[in-house]
């Protein structure tokens, strides 16, 4: 009698370890790729080898915050939760073969660490977020920083610390030292990175920069071309927030659209000239290239790749996209051609549907669809306070909030991200470490 032998384990391959790809990953891994009963093989892949939930990166640029105390290993999480990890983007797919190519790795002295590597799927889900869109606007690229990684953060802390000593020690010479910071473009991160600039320089005084008057010294400018800040969210929310920004002495400048931006400062439409040491570009967002090539796959023109309400791309449904890079529609008789909006609580709903969904195509049962439920918006405006709203039944539609308990709501968000993917037991014995070395560190990163 022949002996019976079962079928290889379904290969789940997901490209992007950020807000949504990680607690998938996770949540899979925990669920069907435990060795005891393994009923798949999941692998996730990411181009860096570390996570650092993408909504902290205002605080590590603005050095509140340091990105190598709160990044975590993908090796270890996949060994954690029965995961396998690789590192690579992808650069290349064969659909019909089932077959993504990854792209060499170099190590950090540029030697080759990792070739080129062919990676097999059954099912592929693709979740590799955003990068900043700069409309084409000359200089962008050669002198604004932008915040696509934690690289970009801490390389835009290194020249703020450096600015600021800078215009500490001309102060100390009798000399008018000062710095001056423009962020181009007023969404949540322009907004946040502002007001967390402000409170950070007023610490480093504290800290050895005693020359250094921040209010005076360090000029900071917000310009939207919209014709206020915030334009995504409501207007009371961008009137609490213009409200706060200008009791940090940040100024805010609203309809005032950039032309261009030089080694000495970034100019508008209107004219204008705003000298600028430091340039930071947050004005807009598109899906990586990479996926306009990816063997066929249909595409907008921001490069997100076009998705049914289950989350699978419009030609194959073996791959699905989500997060950022994925053109979802809006369910249930949203406006004709309105997508999903980029926020991390669209990409965590979605990772919670696909997650239901692999569970469902393991079992050859109909595919869920995706409705989105938007709980609200909070802007973290410093350490002790945030602006936002709630949205839900319970509290009859939408509520405004500010303040402490608005900044408490906004820190629980990143609770709840670390749960996704470490548990009650590890986020608990990690919130009572931070909170006793504290008093052992500096409130702003030094270096």
């Amino acid at each position: 009698m022949a002996e019976l032998t079962s079928p290889p384990p379904h290969r789940i391959v997901i490209v992007g370890g950020g807000a949504g790809g990680l607690p998938l990953a996770t949540a899979l891994g925990d669920k069907l790729g435990d060795k005891t009963r393994r009923r798949a093989d999941i692998t996730l892949v990411d181009r860096f080898e570390t996570h650092l939930w993408k909504p902290l990166l205002h605080e590590v640029a603005a050095g509140r915050m340091d990105a190598a105390a709160h990044d975590v290993d993908y090796l270890a999480l996949g060994y954690w939760h029965h995961f396998r990890f690789r590192q690579g983007a992808i650069v290349a797919l064969d659909r019909a073969g089932r077959k993504l190519t990854l792209g060499a790795v170099d190590d950090d002295e540029g030697k080759l660490m990792l070739p080129e590597r062919v990676l097999a799927y059954d099912t592929l889900i693709l979740c590799i977020g955003s990068t900043t869109n700069d409309f084409g606007v000359p200089g962008v690229a050669a002198n604004a920083i932008s915040l696509d990684t934690a690289t970009d953060a801490d390389r835009f802390h290194r020249r703020l610390l450096a600015a600021c000593v800078r215009a500490d020690d001309e102060a100390a010479q009798g000399k008018p030292g000062q710095v001056d910071i423009v962020i181009i473009g007023a969404g949540a991160t322009g907004v946040e990175l502002a007001a967390e600039i402000r409170q950070t320089t007023r610490a480093h005084v504290g800290y050895g920069l005693d020359k250094l008057d921040p209010e005076k010294d360090i000029h900071l400018t917000l310009l939207e071309a919209a014709p206020r800040i915030l334009p995504q969210l409501g207007e009371k929310i961008a009137r609490a927030a213009t409200e706060l920004l200008k009791g940090l002495d940040v100024s805010v400048r609203a309809d005032e659209r950039v032309t261009a931006v030089d080694a000495s400062g970034v100019h508008t439409a209107n004219g204008g000239f705003l000298p600028a040491d430091l340039v930071v570009w947050a004005a807009g967002i598109q899906a990586p290239g990479v996926l306009a090539t990816l063997d066929g796959l249909e595409v907008n023109r921001l490069h997100q790749l076009v998705v049914t309400e289950t989350l699978q791309t419009t030609r194959d449904p073996d791959i699905f996209a989500f997060g950022d890079c994925a053109a979802c529609p809006w369910p249930d008789g949203g406006k004709e051609g309105r997508l999903v909006p980029p926020r991390a609580q669209a990409a965590h709903q979605q990772a919670s549907l696909l997650r239901r969904s692999m569970l469902a195509r393991l079992a050859g049962k109909t595919l869920p669809a995706y409705r989105y439920r938007d709980f609200g918006s909070l802007v973290s405006l410093g350490e002790l306070t945030a602006v936002g709203n709630l949205m839900g039944r319970l509290i009859g539609g939408s509520m405004l909030i500010q303040g402490l308990i608005a900044r408490w709501m906004y820190v629980s968000l990143y609770k709840m991200h670390q749960l996704s993917i470490h548990g009650y037991v590890r986020v608990a014995f990690d919130t009572v470490g931070r909170f006793l070395r504290r008093r052992m560190e500096p409130r702003v990163k030094l270096h």
